[in-house]
């Protein structure tokens, strides 16, 4: 009925790339913009750290908006000479302009998927009422705005599916606006909920559950306190939701929701990326309170379903790599509880669903999914029938369905859909993707390297066949490494520009991550965290090593967490890059827990208060705090967005300052300020065009090398 995952971002051959060696030695020094410096110093544990541009956290004053326009104006002045930027950008459209279907999913009578007829900004929602029946506009997001900025973030539909609630981002932003939709009608009724974030919707009878915080006085950086969860009952306003649940003695928790079998609403409760409460309630008995299971944050806790009277949950406790459990709710202490689907050997259990009766489990195994099937009881019945080494997901649906559906791609396989027969345990293929590319023409290897401390680590190589092991390739390096996060195989279309030009990809799938288990994330978090970085650097040496490149040629790209690994792997080995792509970084590690939900990553980062040991490792590694001078960086594009309400621009901000006051060489060290954006959720597709097109050009170009259209 529910599924439970663990969280939280090639066209047929061209010519091949041709080297300049020339063009990069060409350029000339630029000339930044003035940053003024202000004279804040922090003392932390007796050591004074100074904070010069510290005014750059404004993000609503003039002198910060006059900054952003004068940086943005030297990037765009500088992307703007690379020659091939435009036909680049004309290429990739052709690439993407390929209609794109996404996994249905089946609610009563109907099924509901997304669609993009190529290149509209944001896919559509539609449903049939069957499978090869007509398909019906539900909701079009390219509506809501001239510029495509409004997007469709999370949706669910009525238990008795005359309703669509359905809840809108602007600009790319984490705050959430909550709308209502009957299906039958097509109207969209007067229900409008504001400051939700991180919230599902969670139907019961005529209303449904959401959480939702305070109004901010500053809605991009200030912090997220005192949220709260709340009951909407459709065709009332706002001001007459019913307060559900809450915790005043904690202001640093959210909560979010979910109603299984139309009775149990359950609870969960986060201070942290990593660790939960989890509490039930009986909606059929008006009388009852909530049932605590849980209270101490120290485990991970999903409930899947309730059946015969227990609660079917995911958990890694007492279970790093995960297992399934039974709750009986009568009795919900810890006692009572039983294993349903224990540990499994070198295999690490990412998600579940409770679907026509079996459970369909996610395994991952060396980055790539294993799927199992089990039997209410936990009896192991076989494993789907497809066997590709990839990344298989999708699996929704209720206890009595007899077809689900799930997707299956890699790094060369566009995504295919799949109706599974779940008692025959048969797949048919459903939908396969209409993009041109020949994935014989291509190759990825599964590699495993040695980080410094001996500590085996996944990399997977994607490239044209042809491509020789001559260290001269354009290769690409991309890395996260936090918050118990995967990286497993999928296809990207965008990345096509730069495989077919005989590019290679390589993703590590360094500590911090969840490929391994609870504890190959721990190894990589607070005093830990250097192996991350260690294992990204070892990464970039095995490459080299292996001749698939050379220093020359190779770049290293990240977002978010995966920006400040970027961040700080230059500033301790920039030898080995020749472009460093940070995006939406964290980039000062002493203050990122001061604003919006930044205090949630402490579990993986520690705060520059918690202890003086803890300040001076956060200071040694921090992007913003650790820049060289003095020695030869690579060639730096930073990327944010003016919106980014997650990873605050400030991050970047201040970083892009102290690259460009530094005595760091000759090469560019831009920032690039997407305007009406966030994160990176719900980016409308002609921004993630120009991004792409910024970001590949400029590394091209950086590299000396020319490629062919």
């Amino acid at each position: 009925m529910k599924s439970f995952k663990i969280s939280v971002l090639i066209l047929s051959t061209l010519a091949m790339v041709t080297s300049c060696n020339n063009s990069r030695s060409k350029q000339e020094p630029l000339s930044y913009p003035e940053t003024k410096k202000c004279d804040t110093v922090d003392n932390y544990f007796g050591t004074l750290v100074a904070d010069p541009y510290r005014w750059l956290e404004d993000d609503y004053s003039d002198e910060t908006a006059a900054w952003v326009k004068a940086q943005n104006e030297l990037t765009n002045n500088y992307l703007s000479q690379i020659p091939y930027r435009e036909q680049m950008k004309n290429h990739l459209k052709d690439i993407l302009n390929y209609p794109k279907e996404g996994c249905p999913w089946k609610k009563g009578n109907r099924y509901f998927f997304y669609r993009n007829d190529g290149l509209q900004n944001q896919s559509v929602l539609y449903y049939k009422n069957s499978l090869d029946g007509e398909a019906v506009v539900l909701l079009d997001p390219n509506k809501l705005s001239d510029d495509g900025t409004v997007a469709l973030s999370t949706l669910d539909i009525s238990d008795d599916g005359n309703y669509l609630g359905y809840a809108i981002s602007r600009n790319g932003s984490d705050w959430q606006e909550i709308y209502v939709k009957n299906i039958t009608t097509g109207d969209i009724l007067e229900d409008h909920l504001v400051w939700v974030k991180f919230s599902g919707i969670a139907w019961k009878d005529d209303g449904f559950f959401y959480s939702r915080f305070p109004e901010p006085k500053n809605e991009r950086s200030g912090v997220n306190e005192n949220g709260k969860l709340y009951y909407h009952k459709v065709g009332t306003p706002q001001s007459s939701d019913i307060l559900a649940y809450q915790d005043p003695t904690n202001p640093d928790l959210s909560f979010g929701a979910d109603v299984i079998n139309k009775r149990w609403l359950i609870i969960v409760g986060s201070e942290s990326t990593s660790g939960n409460s989890l509490y039930f309630k009986d909606l059929n008995n008006p009388k009852a309170k909530f049932v605590k299971v849980v209270d101490n944050y120290e485990d991970d806790y999903g409930v899947i379903d309730e059946v015969d009277g227990k609660l079917i949950v995911m958990t890694n406790h007492d279970a790093p790599e995960y297992k399934v459990i039974t709750i009986p709710v009568d009795n919900p202490s810890e006692e009572n509880w039983s294993d349903l689907i224990p540990l499994s050997q070198g295999e690490v259990l990412s998600g579940v669903s409770h679907v026509g009766h079996r459970l369909i489990a996610s395994y991952t195994k060396d980055a790539h999914t294993v799927v199992k099937i089990f039997d209410i009881n936990g009896k192991h019945l076989g494993n789907l029938d497809n066997d590709m080494i990839g990344t298989i997901s999708g699996f929704e649906g209720e206890a009595d369905d007899t077809e689900t559906f799930y997707t299956v791609t890699s790094y060369i396989t566009p995504a295919a859909i799949y109706r599974y027969d779940i008692a025959k345990n048969q797949s048919t293929l459903y939908k396969k993707s209409e993009i041109k590319f020949n994935s014989d023409n291509y190759v990825t290897d599964l590699k495993f390297y040695t980080s410094k401390d001996g500590t085996k680590i996944p990399l997977y190589i994607t490239h044209r066949k042809d491509v020789k092991l001559n260290g001269k390739n354009p290769t690409l390096l991309y890395g996260y490494g936090g918050f118990n996060i995967s990286l497993t195989p999928s296809f990207s279309a965008t990345r096509v520009a730069w495989l077919e030009q005989g590019g290679v990809l390589a993703v590590a799938c360094l500590r911090g991550g969840g490929e391994y288990g609870e504890n190959w994330h721990k190894a990589g978090t607070k005093l830990q965290k250097q192996n991350v970085f260690d294992d990204c650097i070892a990464a970039a040496e095995y490459l080299i090593d292996n001749k698939y490149t050379s220093p020359a040629y190779l770049a290293l790209q990240g977002g978010s967490n995966g920006g400040l690994l970027v961040g700080a792997v230059i500033n301790q080995r920039p030898d080995l890059f020749a472009v460093a792509i940070p995006q939406v970084g964290v980039m000062d590690m002493l203050r990122y827990h001061k604003f919006t939900i930044g205090r949630y990553w402490a579990v993986d980062y520690g705060t520059s208060e918690d202890s003086k040991e803890m300040f001076e490792y956060l200071y040694k590694y921090s992007p913003v705090h650790s820049v060289k001078n003095g020695v030869d960086y690579p060639a730096i594009l930073v990327t944010t967005a003016d919106h980014d309400d997650r990873v605050v621009p400030a991050h970047s901000f201040k970083y892009a300052a102290t690259l460009q006051n530094s005595e760091i060489g000759d090469r560019p060290h831009l920032i690039r300020i997407e305007s009406n954006a966030g994160h990176g959720s719900g980016k409308p597709l002609d921004k993630t065009i120009n991004e792409v097109v910024d970001i590949f050009s400029f590394t091209f170009f950086n590299m000396g090398v020319t490629p062919k259209y």
